[in-house]
């Protein structure tokens, strides 16, 4: 037997989505198809008949077996952050909506990597070509080009190069669904009006047929066979407590069987007590006759699933009927995630497994993970990332994906200068991640260049002698570079002579001097006429450590000849003084 294929629809916000599954449903109902269209809590089904009547005549060349299509449905933008990384992994195929005005976005990019990297296949659905002055209304986008005036067309023209280039730039051929012959070599892009029903005929034909063509074996399955499933959400409806909401993947699930999931600490085992599914999509307002029970339930499905003890389930988790190895599998999944990676890494809490899985596979090449973990950021999290913090602060922080941080945590991160990167789109969590590291990176440089001891060359000047010894006070000019109170001084010769005290311009002491200035400075160590001398050159002692970073620092001409002055001047005495 072939199952329906599972649909995952992905894209930025607002971009359409949801307006697309709308026009669907709503176009079923009024057809008034035998079996309707259902919509189930986080999927919605659509019979074969229903595929057929909105597609007409352009599903005619396709030979149909598929009982129908299953979107895995989130409508909002919260849920559909939560959901479409599992939604991704769940599916068979996708849609990629992406608004043809606005191109690709933050979670267009998101989505299209997490495609990617689950290799799932996928149609573009560019949205909203009624903004271009496309007219038309429930009709495929084939039949509407000829009633099109040129200057929409060649907007259109111009839309679809830009989208295909930004796909060519994520690594992906594409092209107009209609120009394409072989669909396994490029992805196809169909114009739509979600909101005037324009294209939509050709978005159901591709995934029915591309399912047909493409996935028969694996949509081949023995309803037999034990239920295996994945947690969407964790609910409380009233008058049943908490229940879970779950895509049915493969098998039969009955009333009263054995399930294990997973859980917020560990696996949860339980009996289902209700297995729910919305009325027809006509009579879901009525709350009284809101779920129907069912004894039985068939992949691929959504279905609500009420049984004792899902407080603490996990969205995102397998589910499974429950048997020694399947407890085994549930744990080892979860445990691929929830493991601590290295003594030295970032901390990340998220809402969902399926969330959480996606941010660690975006972070783990670019930043090492010392802690990943489903739920709340706590005080716990905090002192993990300050323990990292003492030895590098790049990794001494959090990342908290759609997830709440708790006050005391927030108060401790606070107090010890933790940084909490908080978002609900992945894109814009690594990137201020990947900012703040570079702010801090030349704040880091700008307060270690402050502390450094720079290259100088200054002479004393003949008759300003002020005084000899403890501590000597004489003029100066300086003739390279920068000098600096607390500099420690040497002589042409190399030998360490005193530390500038002070330096004085009249009555008014200076912080530093430059190239060309003439100033007093006080050199506590040596006495004029034994260690330093009328009109003797003497320069500023750098530290290999300092050396070294000046060397790729960004120094004026006159700091650079006096930095390489100091270098041969070292180099008399030991020519490998800096290593």
């Amino acid at each position: 037997m072939i199952r329906q294929p599972i649909i995952s629809v992905l894209g930025h916000v607002d971009h359409g989505k949801t307006t697309l599954l709308d026009y669907i449903r709503k176009s079923a109902v009024a057809r008034r198809e035998s079996g309707g269209i259902t919509q189930h809590i986080g999927a919605t089904e659509v019979p074969i008949e229903v595929v057929q009547g909105i597609c007409g005549d352009v599903l005619k060349t396709w030979k149909i077996t598929i009982p129908g299509l299953l979107f895995i449905d989130t409508p909002g933008h919260r849920a559909f952050v939560n959901l479409r990384t599992r939604g991704g992994s769940l599916a068979d195929l996708a849609v990629l909506i992406v608004d043809v005005n606005d191109g690709f976005q933050p979670q267009t990019l998101e989505s299209i990597a997490i495609l990617k990297r689950l290799k799932t296949p996928f149609v573009v659905a560019a949205n909203k070509i009624d903004r271009l002055g496309w007219k038309g209304s429930n009709v495929s986008f084939v039949k509407s080009v000829k009633d099109q005036a040129d200057f929409v067309l060649q907007e259109l023209e111009e839309k679809m190069w830009s989208l295909i280039g930004d796909l060519s730039l994520n690594g992906y051929e594409a092209d107009r669904f209609d120009r394409i012959k072989d669909f396994t070599e490029r992805v196809a892009i169909v114009p739509i009006s979600a909101k005037n029903g324009v294209g939509v005929s050709e978005i159901l034909m591709l995934i029915a047929g591309l399912a047909q063509r493409f996935l028969e074996k694996k949509l081949a399955l023995d309803l037999t066979g034990e239920a295996k499933g994945t947690i969407l959400e964790v609910k409380e409806e009233v008058g049943m407590g908490t229940t879970i909401d779950v895509i049915l993947y493969d098998g039969t699930l009955n009333k009263g069987d054995a399930i294990v999931l997973g859980g917020m600490e560990d696996l949860i085992f339980t009996k289902v007590r209700a297995l729910l599914k919305p009325m027809p999509l006509d009579e879901i307002r009525d709350p009284r006759q809101r779920f129907q029970y069912l004894d039985s339930v068939s992949a691929a499905c959504g279905v609500k699933i009420s049984a004792p003890a899902l407080e603490r389930a996990l969205a995102g988790a397998p589910l499974y009927i429950d048997t020694p190895e399947n407890r085994q599998k549930i744990r080892e999944e979860i445990q691929k995630i929830r493991i601590e990676k290295e003594a030295l890494g970032v901390v990340i809490r998220a809402d969902t497994l399926g969330t959480l899985e996606a941010l660690v596979s975006e972070l783990k090449d670019s930043v090492a993970i010392r802690k990943a973990d489903v739920g709340e950021v706590g005080k716990t999290d905090v002192m993990e990332a300050l323990s990292v913090r003492k030895e590098d602060y790049y990794l001494g922080v959090i990342f908290a994906f759609n997830t709440k941080v708790t006050e005391e945590a927030r108060r401790v991160a606070e107090d010890n200068r933790i940084k909490i990167f908080e978002d609900d789109v992945i894109y814009r969590l690594t990137e201020g991640y990947a900012q703040w590291v570079e702010q801090e990176k030349l704040r880091e440089m700008t307060r270690k260049r402050q502390e450094l001891i720079f290259p100088c060359k200054f002479k004393i000047l003949p008759e300003y002698i002020f005084r000899t010894t403890k501590p000597a006070i004489v003029g100066v000019e300086i003739l390279l570079g920068t000098l600096k109170p607390k500099y420690d001084v040497i002589t042409a010769e190399g030998k360490k002579v005193g530390t500038i005290k002070s330096i004085k311009s009249k009555d008014e002491f200076l912080s530093k001097v430059q190239k060309g200035e003439q100033v007093a400075v006080s050199i506590e160590g040596p006495t004029v006429g034994r260690q330093i001398s009328e009109e003797e050159v003497l320069y500023s002692d750098l530290p290999k450590e300092d050396y070294k970073i000046l060397l790729k620092s960004d120094l004026s001409e006159d700091e650079r000849q006096a930095l390489e002055e100091i270098d041969q001047i070292k180099r008399k005495h030991n020519e490998f003084w800096y290593l």
